[in-house]
């Protein structure tokens, strides 16, 4: 991100303003600062400096008052930072009115986030989410941005007259660009939706871990599928859903589902942008709702978790069908974790577990909630299946528990406990062989 006129230094003072009026979500400024440094630290800017302050309104021209921009006028050339992060989501004409008092390069929590976005994303879908929601974004800054996009070109010969302005040959190119990618996505939709047809058939319940970002998701997923997604002390480590089988206690398979982290105040345009990526927690069996149970602001992270499963229509699933994962307990003191521990063997809607990911501590007593819970879900169904259709008889043994089985000349009379998803896909693949 280069200054204007220099080279990017990578230098970036943090500018957190407090709004304690309004509708605005109240948390602690120290913890919300924290947060802004994990997010400029995530794509490797050295934070120079920062600074939270209060404020009551939010000014029209700069979004903060003119007396916090030109008390920073001093420290940000001292510093010889080449950005500013305003954890706000700012308009075009404040962030133009903010770089020419500065007379540096100003990003605010939208663009920064679109810039980790771009970073992380690996996928070929997770790419094109990221450049549908960047250009979207980018094409609301260009009204009246710079002073280029005022040029005009030349006409279309006998036709004459004024061409189009910079900036309206911008806009249509990203227009256009935005709608071949929406068409891209609606083909990796319709694969993605084959996938999961084909899951169905083979049917393996699918755990969907979500939570805050940094809550310990990856290293829960690598904890239980011995995988090596990558898992580091860093925001928005994961960007594309990554799954893997996982077997439990009792012998049942599951696909494990990681998937990206939350934050509060995520842009509208993002949410949109990756509700595609978040369609594997639409389709879960059972939600794991990972929570960092050490950091100061837990609640208001749960808080944030649970708005956004309230926007993808998934309260209720995750009530019926979600367990709460308290992760971070050996960062806990000892009483503390404790109680926290008591505290959660009583909890019931949604039941919890007390783990720490990094260590493996309480992690048994998770895979068996898992195991409970889809062990609770089972009915007793009874099969008469010919003995020599051995592929369906193995995979009645493989995904449920057999409680009798009789055998005769030529069929086997089997009584198994399924879940009801179980019993349909068996069914469903009954059907498919049929003539």
């Amino acid at each position: 991100m280069p200054a204007p006129g220099g080279k990017s230094t990578g230098a970036v003072f943090i500018v957190c303003p407090y709004i304690i009026k309004g509708p605005h979500r109240v948390i602690d400024p120290e913890a919300r600062l924290e947060e802004a440094k994990g997010l400029a630290e995530a794509i490797q800017l050295n934070v120079k400096g920062s600074e939270y302050f209060k404020q009551h309104i939010i000014r029209p021209a700069t979004f903060i008052s003119k007396g916090h921009v030109d008390d920073l006028k001093g420290p940000l050339k001292a510093l010889e930072v080449s950005l500013v992060f305003i954890d706000a989501p700012i308009s075009p004409v404040q962030q133009r009115n903010l770089e020419k008092a500065w007379n540096c390069k100003v990003i605010d929590r939208t663009g920064l986030i679109l810039e980790i976005f771009g970073a992380r994303a690996r996928t070929a879908e997770g790419r094109l989410q990221v450049e549908l929601a960047a250009l979207t974004y980018q094409r609301s800054r260009l009204v009246r941005s710079w002073t280029h996009l005022e040029r005009q070109r030349g006409g279309l010969g006998a036709v004459g007259g004024p061409g189009e302005t910079q900036l309206e040959l911008d806009r249509r190119l990203i227009d256009e660009r935005i709608i071949r990618i929406k068409k891209e996505l609606e083909d990796v939709k319709r694969t993605r939706a084959l996938h999961r047809k084909a899951r169905k058939r083979v049917p393996y319940p699918i755990v969907a871990l979500v939570g805050y970002t940094n809550a310990g998701k990856s290293t829960l997923f690598n904890r239980l599928t011995q995988a090596n997604v990558m898992a580091e002390h860093m925001l928005f480590a994961t960007l594309d859903p990554t799954m893997r089988r996982v077997r439990l206690p009792l012998g049942r398979e599951i696909i494990l589902s990681d998937t990206v982290g939350f934050i509060s105040d995520l842009p509208t345009l993002l949410v949109a942008a990756f509700r595609a990526t978040l369609e594997e927690v639409v389709e879960a069996d059972l939600i794991l709702h990972v929570r960092d149970i050490s950091h100061p602001e837990t609640d208001a992270q749960s808080r944030d978790v649970l708005k956004v499963l309230k926007d993808l229509n998934l309260e209720e699933a995750y009530e019926a069908h979600g367990i709460e994962v308290l992760n971070k307990c050996d960062l806990l003191e000892n009483g503390k974790a404790q109680r926290l521990k008591t505290q959660a063997l009583r909890a019931t809607h949604p039941p919890q577990c007390v783990i720490s990911a990094l260590r493996g501590e309480g992690i048994a007593f998770l895979l068996d909630k898992i195991d409970h819970y889809f062990s609770s879900k089972e009915k007793a169904y009874g099969f008469n299946l010919p003995l020599s259709d051995g592929k369906n008889i193995a995979w009645l043994y493989a995904h449920g528990e057999v409680l009798k089985r009789e055998d005769d000349e030529t069929e086997a009379h089997i009584k198994v406990k399924l879940s009801i998803e179980n019993k349909e896909r068996f069914e469903q693949m009954q059907n498919e062989v049929l003539p």
